[in-house]
């Protein structure tokens, strides 16, 4: 899907209404539609860097991004979410390969790991990442690690 606007920055330059559209767009993903109690706003955000895509001034995709140490010993990725209008149009695709490139732009280029929701273990793999580690359950999902070396 063309058209959609994508911006990677630091959690102080986000906007209020910024901020505001990424937690509705998280929530609405992982709390609501995975029908999943958990604490989204977990004390991370202010070290990530935060890819936004929006499509007509609406936020439709988001990922949070870490530099190696962080959540990992490597680089990651987390929170990688798309709005249910945007579902089978290829943005999620879009927005993985636009979050591989704003982290090895702000940090170079190497290896990052994933805590991956295990059904989206074939998605993840088209983008380079290879099962790491067994599943495990978090927050009542199955979950894996994936390792997408550089």
């Amino acid at each position: 899907m063309s058209g959609i606007e994508w911006r990677c920055m630091a959690f102080a330059q986000l906007s209020a209404s910024e901020l505001y559209a990424v937690l509705q767009l998280r929530s609405e993903v992982f709390v609501v539609e995975q029908a999943c109690i958990f604490q989204d706003m977990d004390g991370a955000d202010a070290q990530a860097m935060h890819l936004l895509g929006r499509l007509e001034g609406r936020l439709v995709a988001y990922a949070r991004c870490f530099d190696a140490g962080r959540m990992f010993a490597e680089a990651s990725i987390g929170r990688v979410a798309t709005g249910p209008t945007v579902r089978g149009t290829g943005v999620g695709h879009a927005l993985m390969s636009q979050a591989v490139a704003c982290l090895s732009q702000v940090w170079g280029v190497q290896a990052i790991r994933i805590g991956a929701q295990a059904h989206l273990e074939g998605f993840y793999r088209q983008h380079g990442f290879h099962k790491a580690g067994p599943v495990y359950l978090e927050d009542g999902i199955d979950h894996i690690e994936m390792l997408r070396d550089f």
